[in-house]
């Protein structure tokens, strides 16, 4: 039976099977989450908002002074090596970057290589389900770190937010802060509507700028729609007419409901519809 160890993935330059893809235990991004990533969609073959994805990508290098090793166009031919070895058209393409191999310190010695890795997993039919249909959503408290807007490894408080939302058999978890006002979801970002206008939190160090998110405000903006970048409560999102979140692997999936509160009328909303179709017909035709 083939697993997921039967994938060809990237390795420092070098594309084997991540059966054989070893990382030494000294690795940084292992002993101190001292590494960034970045997770890409693909759709009928094609690698959703790419460019996007390395503008973010460049700019947590930075903000943790690793050195990018490879070109992005270096990186694209990785990614379309891995698609094509491993035959896939739908799912999710994933870069990871540390900052090398050192005795563990926790100041990082000067000139480190990076480690670099990279892999890809099929769509998920369940993906295609909650686009359609919708999603339910548990809030809970978030618990990250205070530069979520750095792209690192760093996940834990989104896995536990993630098992509280199992726990309570729904989708995704959606954080709010200890001020009460909603930051984004476990693994995506998040939105309410009322009448014509998008509200989402502004971009700042409590929040990871989406790609997607990005992408799906140029469109909102293209249709005419109003965007208020401002704080708001679980009340106000329960009061909403819509909801949705996005994210690369996920696109816009709308949210149904939160904490068993419906929201609008308990199904997708017909401007999160009209988003979906209007993204994915943006992107089409770019290509």
């Amino acid at each position: 039976m083939t697993t997921y160890l039967d994938r060809t993935v990237f390795l420092n330059g070098e594309y084997v099977l991540a059966r054989d893809a070893k990382i030494s235990i000294f690795d940084r991004g292992l002993l101190f989450a001292d590494a960034v990533y970045e997770g890409l969609g693909l759709l009928d073959g094609n690698i959703l908002d790419f460019d996007l994805h390395m503008v973010r990508l460049d700019r947590s290098l930075a903000e943790l002074g690793i050195v990018l090793p490879l070109s992005h166009s270096e990186i694209y031919q990785v990614f379309t090596r891995l698609v094509t070895d491993n035959a896939l058209t739908n799912g999710f393409l994933y870069l990871q970057i540390t900052r090398g191999v050192a005795d563990r310190r926790y100041l990082p010695a000067a000139g480190l290589v990076p480690t670099v890795f990279a892999f890809t997993q099929p769509g998920q039919p369940i993906a295609e389900r909650e686009t359609q249909h919708g999603i339910r959503m548990t809030s809970c408290p978030d618990l990250r770190w205070k530069r979520r807007d750095i792209k690192t490894t760093n996940l834990l408080g989104q896995v536990m937010a993630k098992q509280v939302a199992n726990a309570a058999n729904t989708a995704e978890a959606l954080l709010v802060d200890d001020a009460g006002y909603i930051t984004e979801a476990a693994s995506k970002s998040f939105f309410i509507i009322q009448g014509h206008t998008i509200s989402t939190p502004p971009v700042s160090s409590a929040i990871l700028h989406g790609v997607t998110r990005q992408a799906m405000l140029q469109v909102a903006a293209k249709l005419g729609l109003q965007v208020s970048f401002r704080k708001f409560t679980p009340a106000e999102a329960y009061a909403a007419d819509e909801a949705f979140v996005t994210g690369s692997s996920a696109t816009i999936v709308p949210v149904i409901a939160i904490d068993e509160q419906l929201i609008g009328a308990g199904k997708p909303g017909a401007i999160t519809q009209q988003l979906q179709r209007e993204y994915l017909a943006a992107f089409t035709a770019a290509e």
